[in-house]
């Protein structure tokens, strides 16, 4: 299981990247891995601002439909495309070209709020 440590993590199985005010979210290995084969992200989100733990999209698999949880408040400004024709990206490349969106961060003092690796590889061996 791939579990970056220069990220953070949520409970919910979303990761962050930080850069300055930005940051890039995706989900996990692990969830990806859990959704099994992804065949659509949907993201209505894009130029709003959302809220710590409210839903900026969700994401389709082959079984089940998953809510997609903001780790932060930021507003989305962009969302990958690619994933619009490719959104098996997510599966072979969750921390990489998987991306879902980017954000400018509202509040940086949540990202302390987020798990760090050691922390989430605690929370899915359970």
């Amino acid at each position: 299981m791939n579990i970056p440590s220069e990220l953070k993590y949520t409970k919910d199985h979303e990761w962050i990247k930080v850069d300055g005010d930005t940051a890039t979210i995706g989900i996990t290995d692990f969830a990806q891995s859990e959704l099994g084969d992804i065949v659509y992200v949907d993201v209505d989100t894009l130029d709003d601002t959302v809220e710590k733990d409210d839903v900026f999209g969700s994401v389709e698999a082959v079984k089940t439909v998953s809510d997609l949880f903001m780790p932060l408040t930021g507003e989305v400004i962009e969302f990958n495309e690619a994933l619009e024709d490719e959104p098996e990206l997510v599966n072979k490349d969750p921390y990489g070209n998987g991306w879902m969106i980017k954000v400018t961060i509202e509040d940086a003092s949540q990202i302390d709020d987020l798990l760090d690796a050691q922390a989430y590889q605690d929370l899915i061996k359970g």
